[in-house]
């Protein structure tokens, strides 16, 4: 059983790294380019530092991996994996559906996620038994069907470039609805019953690692676009258990 305590330092880490993010929303914010083209500002920045910063205070044991500033204690028992501002293009446009994600992984395996809005105070924590929202549980939906699904993808264009557009399209034809909301923010609505499918063609350790304890205990099921373990993997798809494995031929075109 994980120690309470871990828990319990994660929500802190959420709310030191909402109180940075929140002082640059919706504020002129100088916009960089990263070497893979997508966007970073300072609320990215600040927020992990300080995330950071209170690990190395309170567990100097422990390992971290952040987007923004690497990696440090590797191949400690315990490491903390950031992603200050998951959606940066999200938090650049003035959407609040960009997140703070916070992973705790024992021996490489994730153990605890937290999902978190800061803006719209939606927090989502699982251990991969159990998923709460705001400190209440919730559940993946049923889903009967494909047919009956309410799919979410971050971006379409992701899609076409990594797998292209053949198996996405049949996928996209055979559900219920599709929008293109992602990011974090859309597993914490998966967990929380309001979409049953969602996926990411391309993931980094900071993108995944906070999302598969959540769905998991929320119920659902989280594996790679070819439904393998997705720990270390640079994909994602998760889906209501009913759908999940349709889900997966779908996009392989059975």
């Amino acid at each position: 059983m994980l120690d309470p305590r871990f828990r319990l330092f994660a929500e802190e880490l959420a709310e030191l790294a909402g109180t940075v993010i929140r002082r640059y929303y919706r504020q002129p914010v100088q916009i960089d380019e990263k070497s893979d083209a997508t966007p970073v500002t300072q609320a990215d920045r600040e927020a992990e530092s300080a995330m950071r910063e209170l690990i190395e205070r309170r567990f100097p044991e422990h390992g971290i991996l952040g987007e923004e500033h690497g990696e440090v204690n590797a191949g400690a028992e315990w490491r903390w994996v950031l992603d200050p501002v998951d959606g940066t293009k999200s938090f650049v446009l003035g959407i609040p559906m960009f997140v703070t994600l916070i992973a705790l992984e024992h021996r490489g395996q994730p153990v605890l996620g937290v999902v978190d809005q800061p803006i719209l105070r939606e927090r989502v924590i699982g251990d991969g038994t159990e998923t709460r929202l705001n400190g209440a549980p919730i559940r993946v939906r049923a889903c009967p069907a494909l047919a009956n699904a309410y799919l979410l993808a971050t971006d379409p264009l992701l899609v076409e470039k990594h797998f292209g557009t053949k198996g996405f399209d049949r996928l996209t034809h055979s559900v219920k609805c599709f929008r293109a909301i992602g990011d974090g923010y859309a597993y914490g609505l998966l967990a929380a019953g309001y979409a049953d499918v969602v996926l990411d063609p391309i993931m980094n350790p900071w993108d995944v690692a906070a999302l598969i304890p959540v769905v998991r205990g929320a119920g659902g099921v989280i594996t790679d676009w070819h439904g393998g373990d997705p720990v270390g993997k640079s994909s994602t798809v998760a889906a209501a258990p009913e759908i999940h494995a349709q889900v997966i031929a779908t996009l392989a075109g059975a």
